[in-house]
């Protein structure tokens, strides 16, 4: 069983509510913090740490000896992460999104990819309960790349509990995807409805 806490807006409760979950069911469960921006669950545990495992995503890597210049990767690059400069093509790996199709279009075969880092997934203990935190490197955007990796370490046939991002955006909409429940968590004022109808939509 797979249950997601979330909230349309931050400091409503959110985590809170996820490791009270995770200390009440009973046997093994596992709590995923997937906030990798702000991650905050081990701060309500005593867990020890058990891993630290670097997670990197494919950027290209463009062989200056085979490219032309046709500029095909940057023509396919939705999210600009290739700049044309006249020559080899420039890369911003802070936009790229890994999909490799820079790779795919390249008529000389010029592009390769490379190791990108983008964050930390740490694997702590406290009693039954296994914490996987996700932690984004500063400056990087590519949370939900982050998210997806948290997610890829859930153990089949074991609870987990997955405390989700605030609001509405990518990283929180690649939490919720897959989930059997969702639990959102809200606070009694203007703001908190309106942010719960959203997160509701």
């Amino acid at each position: 069983m797979i249950v997601v806490v979330a909230s349309g807006k931050g400091g409503t409760g959110k985590t809170s509510v996820s490791v009270n979950l995770a200390k009440v069911i009973a046997g093994s469960v596992q709590l995923l913090d997937c906030d990798v921006e702000e991650p905050n669950a081990h701060l309500f545990l005593r867990a020890e740490s058990v891993d630290i495992e670097e997670v990197a995503i494919a950027v290209p890597d463009i062989d200056e000896t085979r490219c032309d210049g046709c500029e095909k990767c940057v023509e396919f690059c939705e999210f600009n992460a290739l700049a044309a400069v006249g020559g080899v093509p420039l890369l911003f790996p802070e936009l790229c999104h890994g999909c490799g199709g820079c790779e795919l279009v390249c008529p000389q075969d010029a592009v390769r990819e490379k190791p990108h880092r983008i964050g930390t997934i740490q694997t702590s203990r406290s009693g039954a309960i296994t914490l996987r935190t996700g932690l984004l490197d500063i400056g990087v955007s590519m949370a939900s790349s982050l998210v997806h990796s948290v997610k890829q370490r859930m153990e089949a046939g074991i609870t987990a509990i997955l405390d989700a991002p605030p609001g509405t955006a990518c990283p929180a909409v690649a939490t919720l995807r897959g989930a059997d429940f969702v639990v959102l968590v809200t606070e009694p004022t203007p703001f908190g409805l309106n942010d719960l109808k959203l997160a509701v939509d």
